[in-house]
Formats: structure tokens, sequence, C-alpha cells
């Protein structure tokens, strides 16, 4: 329930208090906030529990005076861009959607609904990110936990690829590593706390083991910790091959093997480098092998605030986490396929929906002078790359801070947000409840599925 009061402070202005606000940053999706709002200045001027990320955040958002609309550069009213809009994707042969990862599991099902309508093909930012840890799923599984139970039982952490003090703050602090749980009571004190990665990072002095491997030589470290874990050999050129010694390995497995209870977080520092979906596969199935020694868990460690609820919605809608096509009137996954930077870059789409991302801004080359040539409809909260090459750029209002909704924290947990003060723009739900029904409309009887 939200806490929210408004009370005329000595110089006579309007403060909202709203407690147990929602932080929708990071994957960390942090809901304990207290916001401080100044309703005249619409703005918030504190952010009680908020890491430096979270403040900035919400510090840094404002109300401007942008069009709604703009087509072509121009202003229009909300009407005319969702017409143009829908127009663009039912006259596009190959159309497809991209982002999804800063807006609500309700505006991300609205968007495959399009998708489907449409025959497109529908992608999140889980592609170039996590994209590989989605397909390792598939093919070995997971064992997995929420983050209060790794918060109230984990005696062993282990961060592979990753460094939680700058991206995720808080991780360290709330979930994983200083608060004290139900069976750790001395917080930090009861773990011991084991960081993987190439180089040092600012996360690496809290660590009490530091574990530095060869750049590209994450999957030759798993397996060889596998194969110790179940007793096996292993090469003795280990310690020339990885940067790793066997001294090393075999502690690391010790204390793997006789933990209360383990968790392996990896970030992207593992899933996009050599050896991708191989690796996370390694992971897990080294979380796996563990479980028949003590109970250990992996999760990976996401960075947009509703990634996961991305991957959650596209995948009970479609049965697939991201790179779906709808072409053959039913939906198929490949990444590589129908993946967008691929897609760009192949030269194959003919107009694209941009949501809550900037894929002009960080996709290579090669697609981003793809993406100039066609159709752009962009929907996002602020001004960016993709949305100054949009044929349609719609402003929205900013998810968590403006609009309530659904996201789903990084462990899969959903959060529903609880929103500081309104916005004069548009939710990008409500524009993509628009864009979909004209769709429907003018493709009546034609060549698309109508969504039941």
């Amino acid at each position: 329930m939200v806490e929210a009061t408004q009370t005329k402070s000595k110089e006579s202005k309007n403060i909202k208090i709203v407690k147990d606000a929602t932080c929708t940053f990071c994957g960390c999706v942090c809901d304990d906030m207290e916001l401080t709002v100044d309703l005249d200045e619409h703005r918030i001027t504190k952010a009680k529990k908020a890491c430096v990320l979270g403040r900035a955040w919400f510090y840094e958002h404002t109300i401007d005076d942008r069009p709604v609309v703009l087509i072509d550069g121009k202003e229009a009213t909300l009407e005319e861009g969702i017409e143009t809009a829908a127009q663009v994707l039912v006259d596009a042969k190959f159309p497809i959607t991209y982002g999804l990862s800063d807006s609500t599991c309700e505006a991300q099902r609205v968007a495959v609904e399009i998708m489907d309508i449409i025959n497109g093909s529908i992608d999140t930012t889980t592609s170039v990110c996590h994209g590989p840890s989605g397909m390792a799923f598939q093919g070995v599984g997971e064992s997995t936990a929420t983050l209060g139970e790794i918060k109230n039982r984990a005696d062993l952490v282990i961060y592979w690829g990753g460094n939680p003090a700058e991206s995720h703050p808080r991780h360290f602090t709330k979930y994983a590593v200083t608060p004290k749980g139900m069976y750790i009571p001395n917080g930090k004190k009861d773990r011991t706390v084991v960081l993987v990665d190439v180089r040092r990072t600012p996360s690496t002095p809290l660590a009490d083991i530091f574990v530095l491997i060869k750049p590209g030589k994450d999957f030759e470290v798993l397996w060889a910790l596998r194969a110790l874990v179940k007793g096996k050999k292993i090469s003795e050129n280990i310690e020339k091959d990885t940067g790793v010694s066997r001294e090393v390995l075999d502690d690391l497995v010790s204390r793997m093997k006789n933990a209360q209870y383990g968790v392996l977080f990896f970030g992207m520092g593992l899933t996009m480098t050599r050896g991708r979906h191989f690796n996370s596969g390694a992971i897990l199935s080294l979380a796996s092998d563990l479980n028949e020694f003590t109970h250990f868990v992996a999760k990976p460690v996401r960075g947009h605030g509703n990634v996961t609820g991305a991957d959650n919605v596209v995948s009970w809608q479609t049965g697939y986490p991201f790179g779906v096509n709808f072409n053959r009137g039913f939906p198929r996954f490949n990444p590589g396929e129908f993946t967008t930077t691929d897609v760009f870059s192949r030269g194959e789409a003919d107009a694209a929906m941009i949501i809550a991302s900037d894929p002009a801004s960080n996709f290579p080359k090669k697609a981003i002078e793809h993406m100039k040539k066609i159709p752009i409809i962009s929907l996002d909260a602020k001004d960016t790359c993709t949305s100054k090459i949009a044929k349609v750029r719609f402003a929205v209002a900013t998810y968590g801070i403006n609009t309530g909704g659904t996201v789903y924290r990084m462990d899969d947990v959903p959060i529903s947000l609880r929103p500081a003060f309104d916005s004069p723009f548009p939710s990008d739900q409500e524009v993509l409840e628009g864009i979909r029904n004209r769709v429907k409309e003018l493709l009546k009887g034609d060549k698309a599925r109508l969504a039941a």
C-alpha cells in the first residue's frame, strides 16, 4: 500500500512524502525508498535509502515542455502520432520491435500483441546483454532462488564477471553480502565472498578471495571446477592456460562443497565474452553439480529496471525470452536471425518500433546506418539518438516515477510500482494500446491474424 502524505512547508511549498517507493534504475528494483516530492516544481528533492545511481535517477527526473508527438520533426497530436505509427507498422513487410527493458510489464504485453497481430518480430535488450543466459536456461535449466532467500541463508557468495559496486551498489548492502539474515545473524562476518574477474574493480576490496583469470578463459575455469567437484582429473597446464593455479581451484571447490548455502552471481563479464551461452551453461551446470553435496543456486545479475520483466512477459506470451518472429503465423526463436542487431546489420527490417531504448547510440555502425534508412517509431521518456532519427517520436511518462504498473526484480519477483507524481505525457502503455487498436482496425479481414 502506498503511504503518501501532503503538507505545506514553511516556504509554502506543496510537499508529498511517498514511502515504500520503487527505484527502477537497475535490476535490484529496491522498493524501500522514501521520496520527498516538491509538487510545485514537479521534482523529487530527497530519496532516502537510494544508492548513488538511484539518487541520480530520481533527482535528474524533471518535467520539460517537449511536444508529446513529433512526426518528421514537426509537432503533432497524440491521435496523429498513433495513426502514423499504425500505418507504418501495417505497411511494413518485416517490422520489428526492440527495447522494453525500461517499461512496465503491462506495456510490454501490448507490444508483443502488436507484433503478433502484424506478423513482425519482438526483441528486447536481453539480446545484447544476458541473451546467452536465456539460451543456456533452455539447454541446462537452473537452480534458482530469490534474493530474500539468499540474504537469509547464503554463507558463500561468488560474483563472476561482474562489478556490483558500480553497477548495482545496493546488491552488496541489501541482498547478498553485508545484510544480516535469518540464518546469517552476523551479516558479512558469517559469509565468505569470492570475486572472479579478469581485472581488479571497485568491487574487489569487498571480497575475501579474489580470483584473477585470463580474459576469455571463463569456460575453461568453470569446466575445471566442474571436473574437480566430480572428482575428475584436470590438465596439469591449468594455470598456464587460465591464470588460475590448481591450489586456488582446489580451495574454491572445497569451500563450495562445504558451504551450507552457496550462490553464484554472474554478470555480462561472463555472457558477453568468448564462450557466451556456453559460459552461462557452464556456471548453471556447476551450481547443479554442487547440489549433490550442498545447496547451491546461480542467478544472473541484470541491468535495466525491468529487463527481467521483459524476459518473463515475452516468454509467457510466446514461449521464448527474446528474438521472436511471428512471420509464419506462430512464434519462432532464433538468436542471430531474429535479434535486432543482426536484423538491422543485414538490412532486413523495413520498419522498427523502439521502446525505452537507444540502439542508435550503441548498435554496430552498419545497424545504425540501416536504422536511418527506415521509418522508426520511438517511445521514450527522454530525447535520445534514436528519437532524433525517428519518423514518429512519442514523449512518454517515466515508469515508476510518473506511472504505476508491474516490474520484475532480477530474481523474477514481481513488484508493483508506486508513482511519485503525475506527468503531462502519456504512459507507453497508453500509446501502445492506441497503436494496437488502430492496427486492428486497419487489418480487419486482411493479412494478419487478429488477436482474440
